[in-house]
């Protein structure tokens, strides 16, 4: 496990997830208020299987007290084409600072595999977010119906 770090919520630890973590990451996802209504489609059969969590570098971040097992969110790092591929945060967690716990974290990952950037296709209703931790806008992804029926917001974290 990685050290205990503090933000506004109190101690939270983040960890390289395993594979009995897929169906609560799969809850999560599919869980989330962002997706709800027009975006709902996107997330309704969306799984992340055991496969893709040994295949990826995918961290939780989870209390660190009583409710350990507790996920608070978690994001996937794919290292070619580097990209942050998944970043959620529980609905019941957001605006306590874990999104920017769990960005940070994966810069922090993205420096040690010797990334210089990170690109991210973002949800729409969270192109606030990246803007707020750094992210620079770089362009548009078009719709892929019927997958994803929107543009989305492009953004790129740049590595020092």
């Amino acid at each position: 496990m990685r050290p205990i770090i503090t933000p506004r919520t109190g101690p939270i630890t983040i960890r390289r997830a395993v594979g009995r973590d897929a169906k609560r990451l799969t809850r999560l996802v599919r869980g989330s208020r962002a997706y709800e209504g027009q975006y709902a489609a996107m997330v309704a059969d969306y799984r992340v299987g055991p496969t893709y969590i040994e295949t990826h570098r995918v961290f939780v971040a989870v209390a660190a007290d009583e409710h350990e097992n507790r996920v608070l969110g978690f994001y996937s790092l794919v290292l070619a084409p580097p990209e942050l591929d998944l970043l959620f945060v529980a609905d019941e967690a957001q605006g306590r600072g874990i999104g920017r716990l769990l960005v940070a974290h994966m810069e922090s990952e993205a420096r040690a595999a010797g990334l210089d950037r990170v690109r991210v296709v973002s949800h729409p209703p969270a192109e606030g977010f990246y803007r707020g931790v750094g992210a620079v806008r770089t362009g548009t992804a078009s719709a892929n119906p019927p997958a994803v029926a929107w543009d989305r917001p492009e953004f790129a974290f740049l590595i020092p």
